[in-house]
């Protein structure tokens, strides 16, 4: 397996330079989140945290997959490996969708295999974003078979959204981009997401950033160990929730400056109608699995001393005095129909 390092980063924020939005960030209210209790040692005056969040939901298709994409095919272009088949997509969801639009972004043809049963507006989406759609079987088990016999018999290449280094690297992007805006950030706050917190955890670690990986407590992918398939229990399964662990973030949460934090779904439910109510925010369930640490009630907060991530997950992570903080937001695939309105 690559092991994901930051120049496969700064490689991918010269590949996709100019071809994704940049990330926006806005901060959040100064008495938002609590900070932690006061370290005896620390005599500067009583300060509250900065929070800041990173709106990657408003990337093209709605997700952080789409740096990931381009990535992919821009990286392929420039090797001369971009077979004339281009790519075959068995996802129906936010990596999917973004292969479609960074495919036809580049000229390159993308062929994305779905269920009959897929809803009409997911189909609608990937062909408005230029791909050749092929209805297969009535379960996603089927469609995918059907991908791969595709990508067999005409050597499209079949991209791995979930555990491809290129994807990993595109996603690390971000934080180099938030770096850039914030260079004395001591803290990422990103939802266990396959690609994106392997990405954003080598710059975290590259730049002496902590990184505070959250995950659903149903899920608790990366406690296995290795790359197995976990139950699904969550309403946040999808996004983050994928069911195999990913051996990139496997790898990549043995890094020191890494904690891991587990949130049950009701604090996802909180968190998320919390960024509705105040600013008007709509988000997936597995984007507000991040802030939910932030925002959870205080249990287990790790040892800041400690250089490396604790043995047992927190269930909240309280900033100290003065902190700078940055909550990534990474996808708006999202009914908001089921938001409450107050």
């Amino acid at each position: 397996m690559h092991q994901l390092t930051y120049g496969d980063v700064k490689a991918a924020a010269h590949r996709i330079s100019g071809r994704i939005r940049p990330v926006t960030l806005a901060p959040l209210d100064p008495d938002a989140v609590r900070t932690g209790p006061r370290d005896a040692l620390d005599d500067r005056p009583e300060q509250p945290c900065e929070v800041w969040l990173a709106l990657e939901f408003m990337q093209h298709t709605g997700s952080f997959e789409a740096r990931g994409a381009q990535n992919f095919i821009q990286a392929h272009l420039d090797a001369g490996t971009l077979p004339d088949a281009g790519v075959a997509i068995a996802s129906g969801g936010r990596a999917g969708l973004a292969c479609a639009w960074a495919a036809r972004q580049q000229g390159v043809r993308a062929t994305a295999f779905l269920p009959t049963t897929a809803p009409r507006g997911k189909v609608a989406e990937f062909r408005d974003h230029g791909a050749d759609v092929r209805l297969a079987g009535t379960e996603y088990a089927e469609a995918l078979a059907a991908c791969d016999d595709f990508a067999t018999s005409t050597g499209a290449l079949r991209p791995h959204a979930y555990d491809h280094p290129l994807f990993a690297a595109g996603a690390g992007t971000l934080l180099e981009e938030i770096h850039q805006r914030i260079p004395d950030l001591d803290t990422v706050v990103v939802a266990v997401d396959g690609g994106l917190f392997a990405g954003v955890a080598t710059v975290a670690q590259h730049h002496g950033i902590r990184t505070v990986a959250v995950e659903p407590t149903n899920l608790r992918a990366l406690e296995a160990g290795r790359p197995v398939d976990v139950p699904v229990g969550s309403i946040a399964a999808g996004s983050p929730g994928a069911r195999r662990t990913s051996a990139l973030a496997l790898a990549t949460v043995q890094q020191d400056r890494v904690h891991s934090v587990l949130v049950p779904d009701t604090e996802i439910v909180h968190a998320r109608q919390a960024l509705w109510d105040h600013g008007r925010i709509a988000v997936e369930p597995g984007t507000a699995t991040a802030l939910a640490a932030l925002l959870a009630p205080d249990q287990h907060v790790p040892d800041r001393d400690l250089p490396s991530r604790p043995s047992t997950p927190s269930r909240s992570y309280r900033p100290a005095n003065g902190e700078k903080v940055c909550v990534v937001l990474c996808g708006a695939n999202t009914p908001p129909r089921t938001l409450v309105r107050r």
